[in-house]
C-alpha cells in the first residue's frame, strides 16, 4: 500500500515537471508576442510557474524525509526485535514459496 502512495506521489510529481515544462516552452515561444495585455499573461503565468515549482520542490523534500523517517523507522525496529523480524521474513518465505509450488 505504503509503495503504490510513493508510485502514485512519483508519477504526479514527474507529470507536473512535463506540464511545467511545456508551459515554460510554451512561454518562450511567446516571448515576443507584442502588447500590454500579452505581457500582463506572461508576467502571470510566469509567477504561478514560479509558485507552483517552489510548491514541486516543497513536496518533494517532504516525500524525501518521510521516506527517510520510514526507512530509520524500520531499521529501529529490526534492531529492536530482530527475531520478531526474522520470523516475519521467514512467513513471507514460506507462504511465497507456497504460491509458487501452486503454480
Amino acid at each position: 500500500m505504503e509503495s503504490n502512495v510513493r508510485a502514485a506521489k512519483q508519477q504526479l510529481l514527474d507529470d507536473f515537471a512535463k506540464v511545467y515544462a511545456d508551459a515554460e516552452g510554451l512561454l518562450k515561444a511567446v516571448r515576443d508576442v507584442p502588447g500590454e495585455r500579452a505581457q500582463a499573461v506572461r508576467e502571470s503565468v510566469e509567477a504561478r510557474l514560479g509558485a507552483a515549482k517552489e510548491r514541486l520542490r516543497d513536496l518533494q523534500d517532504q516525500t524525501v524525509e518521510k521516506t527517510k523517517a520510514a526507512a530509520k523507522a524500520t531499521d529501529d525496529y529490526v534492531h529492536d526485535n530482530p527475531w520478531r523480524s526474522i520470523l516475519a521474513a521467514a512467513s513471507v518465505g514460506v507462504v511465497i514459496g507456497l504460491l509458487i509450488a501452486r503454480r
